[in-house]
């Protein structure tokens, strides 16, 4: 099977490399190419056959779902792994919404909670909470976005430090829950929890809010199998994962990912496993059949970019 591990077209404007997607700058517009890399621990760990396509496929479903509440980048879809988007002025917060308590990475909100930390700025945890337990409500922990490493903040230090205005902070605040709400209902019709999920948003020409990368994916979010949920949580069992989590956690077993050089090489049971993951998560939030792109990948992709050539 064809794997896409990276572009190096010379013809599509200058080129970023991005932890999954190689981006391609035409000035007004992006070309955003996802590849199969997959990316854990803000490094890439693994090649997930199918992984981009999947990938590209399943933000394309949710950016249709969301459209009436907020406007997205999307301009045309020429390939399965790929979007021509709006060139936005980006917004340099992630706007991470959670409905439960639970993770494994340095800015998880259950790694912070076993540390002792219960006042997060613009909420406080009671003791006495489980992992991966329902929050009373969802909630809001934004993360800065830039070069450097994502790092927690709150909404009175995005507003002290002048990164957006009161106003667009608001606008931004409600807009990433009722993207989560939306989220939400439409996982649960699907037998899925929606456990939490990153928002990225930029401004178009006009200044209007835009929801840019991706949306609702499992990259960019933590999904459950909804039907035994509650069971194995009453037994302290951890939840029928429906996305990358079992294989950070194995990560997390058998190295430590943030300090260690070289990194041990993914199980190829497991990267199978991942890859059919995706598959299954886009058929069953979507209801359509994964239909696998065979042949030259990039072949493929060069060709249905031929109109965008510069």
């Amino acid at each position: 099977m064809q794997i896409l591990e990276k572009t190096d077209f010379k013809n599509l404007g200058e080129k970023y490399t991005g932890k999954v997607r190689d981006v391609y700058d035409q000035g007004d517009k992006l070309i955003l190419i996802a590849t199969d890399r997959y990316s854990a621990f803000d490094v890439n760990l693994a090649l997930i056959p199918c992984k981009g396509q999947a990938l590209t496929q399943i933000s394309n479903f949710w950016f249709e779902k969301t459209k009436d509440i907020v406007q997205n980048h999307v301009l045309a879809l020429p390939d399965p792994n790929v979007v021509v988007a709006k060139k936005c002025k980006l917004i340099p917060i992630e706007m991470v919404v959670r409905a439960y308590i639970t993770g494994v990475t340095r800015t998880a909100l259950w790694v912070f909670y076993q540390d002792g930390k219960r006042d997060f700025g613009d909420f406080v945890l009671p003791d006495g909470l489980k992992k991966n337990q329902k929050l009373e409500k969802p909630i809001l922990t934004p993360t800065t976005k830039g070069k450097e490493e994502d790092k927690p903040i709150t909404s009175k230090e995005i507003l002290e430090q002048k990164i957006v205005s009161p106003e667009l902070w608001n606008e931004l605040v409600d807009i990433a829950f009722k993207l989560f709400a939306r989220g939400q209902e439409v996982a649960r019709e699907h037998g899925l929890i929606l456990v939490d999920t990153k928002y990225e948003f930029g401004l178009d020409e006009n200044g209007k809010l835009t929801l840019i990368d991706e949306v609702h994916t499992p990259d960019s979010s933590r999904y459950w199998k909804a039907g035994s949920y509650e069971e194995r949580f009453n037994k302290g069992e951890e939840p029928e994962y429906f996305d990358k989590e079992f294989l950070r956690l194995w990560f997390k077993a058998n190295c430590n990912p943030y300090k260690d050089k070289i990194l041990p090489k993914a199980p190829e049971d497991m990267v199978e496993e991942l890859s059919n993951r995706y598959i299954n998560i886009y058929e069953q939030i979507t209801g359509e059949k994964f239909v696998k792109e065979n042949g030259d990948i990039l072949a493929r992709i060069e060709n249905n970019l031929k109109s965008y050539r510069v």
